[in-house]
């Protein structure tokens, strides 16, 4: 089973895209700011990041650079999730070190086809 590191600080957001994930086989780690999304990752070593990019205090932008930078977390694939639809903000995303781009609401055929891509195959 895939485990998958959902970091949104939206409450419902979180456990809407939760829930549909896990009846599709995921096994989820939730954090609710890129701090602790950060630390998650450093510790429980999640297959894919989903990572919402407007976190309060450390956003996912910088949370993004500071798990690429990091030899024990740089090739876990990232995900971003934003509500900024513009060609720049998927620029700026993919610069950050975020390996896909997702815009909200998230529309999830699109999302799992991104997931199944960067894990090489649907979850078990």
């Amino acid at each position: 089973m895939k485990k998958i590191l959902l970091v949104e600080d939206n409450e419902m957001n979180r456990d809407m895209l939760a829930r549909r994930l896990q009846k599709r086989g995921f096994n989820l780690l939730l954090a609710e700011d890129g701090l602790i999304g950060v630390n998650l990752a450093q510790t429980q070593q999640p297959d894919l990041i989903l990572m919402d990019m407007s976190l309060p205090g450390l956003d996912g932008w910088e949370a993004s650079r500071l798990l690429k930078s990091d030899p024990a977390t740089a090739d876990i694939p990232i995900i971003a999730l934003t509500a900024h639809a513009m060609a720049e903000d998927r620029e700026k995303a993919l610069g950050a070190g975020c390996n896909e781009f997702e815009t909200k609401p998230v529309d999830l055929t699109s999302l799992l086809a991104k997931m199944e891509t960067l894990l090489g195959k649907p979850p078990a």
